[in-house]
């Protein structure tokens, strides 16, 4: 798998609290929204790894390894862009690791991420799992503006101990989403007037790692 070529996309999303009694906004009044589909039912259980002095963190990069969802896979998530999404890069599975043990690295992602760490070891960091509903909406001509989910999320402390859930919304733009920074801060906008509405606002941490090692912010 070594010359095995990753999946680039660009992700550009926003992230909200929300308590266990709020109901997911009408998603359908969205500017430009013709329609909408879901609730997809998703059950996703992502390991996250770093090494002992957490150089990938100090890179401001994140590495996981997900099953569950259409994504599942290694994923290298880079630094923030100027245009406020991050790069990710998407690798298959591989192998499962036997029962209590860490899976290896795939050596396609070991070698994308040696810039960075220098061979050093990657130790599991963070497990999240999370139950999530996801509702697409679409154009007039079935193009998605955006994915919206509802996730119940438990994320542990791998090193420091600890277990914490909560409940977030996130939305991330969808390939018919405007392709200018306006437009897409103008979707953004009016679809933050309906989650506040409904009980939501705006993440105190930026990912779901942080938040698994309690960190806010903008924590990778």
């Amino acid at each position: 798998m070594s010359d095995a070529q990753p999946a680039v996309s660009i992700e550009i999303e926003r992230k909200y609290d929300v308590d266990d009694a709020a109901v997911v906004p009408a998603l359908g009044a969205l500017p430009g929204a013709a329609s909408f589909e879901g609730p997809a039912l998703r059950e996703l259980d992502a390991v996250y790894f770093d090494s002992a002095d957490a150089v990938l963190a100090r890179a401001q990069l994140a590495l996981r390894r997900r099953e569950g969802g259409p994504d599942a896979g290694w994923h290298i998530k880079g630094p923030k862009l100027a245009g406020g999404g991050r790069r990710e890069w998407q690798w298959p599975l591989g192998d499962a690791a036997a029962p209590g043990v860490a899976p290896a690295l795939p050596s396609a992602v070991a070698e994308a991420i040696r810039p960075w760490c220098g061979g050093a070891p990657m130790l599991p960091l963070a497990r999240v799992q999370n139950a999530r509903r996801v509702w697409n909406v679409r154009d007039a001509n079935g193009g998605v503006l955006i994915e919206f989910v509802d996730d119940h999320v438990t994320g542990t402390d791998l090193r420091g101990g600890g277990v914490r859930r909560w409940r977030e919304w996130e939305a991330e733009l969808g390939p018919a989403a405007p392709a200018d920074a306006s437009g897409r801060e103008a979707l953004f906008t009016a679809l933050e007037v309906l989650v506040v509405a409904a009980g939501g606002r705006v993440s105190a941490s930026a990912s779901k790692l942080g938040r698994a090692l309690g960190v806010t912010g903008d924590a990778h």
